[in-house]
């Protein structure tokens, strides 16, 4: 199971990576639009530009923030840490409901920890 337990932490650190990649995209599209819209000298450029870069910046925190517990859970998975697995058993659960990879990482996720012979494993990592 230790090598189940691997696999799922490095599948998280992708999943988090991607996550945290995709809202610097969008970042740096909204922050484009916005820049070219205030650079077009239209009317209702001064409104609009600050309005698509406040978009763009909420939208890079929100996604930004819920990529990140997916990368530190990845990592304490890695090094076999006990709160990892909680951490790790709750975004499990989450992404069940984003159909189709989040429920196939959920799936193999709860599979992989709530398995008897991972707690012992983690019992005996919490241990040292």
């Amino acid at each position: 199971m230790a090598t189940h337990v691997k696999i799922l932490g490095v599948i998280h650190i992708a999943f988090g990576a991607l996550g945290a990649g995709f809202a610097l995209l969008i970042l740096l599209i909204f922050g484009g639009a916005a820049g070219l819209v205030g650079a077009s000298g239209e009317e209702g450029a001064h409104i609009a530009a600050p309005l698509l870069g406040m978009i763009g910046t909420l939208l890079f925190l929100v996604i930004g923030i819920l990529s990140l517990p997916g990368i530190v859970a990845g990592i304490g998975l890695l090094g076999f840490r006990p709160w990892a697995r909680i951490l790790a058993i709750v975004l499990s659960a989450l992404h069940l409901v984003n159909i189709p990879l989040g429920t196939l990482l959920g799936v193999y996720g709860l599979w992989a920890l709530l398995n008897r012979e991972t707690e012992e494993l983690f019992a005996r990592a919490g241990a040292w």
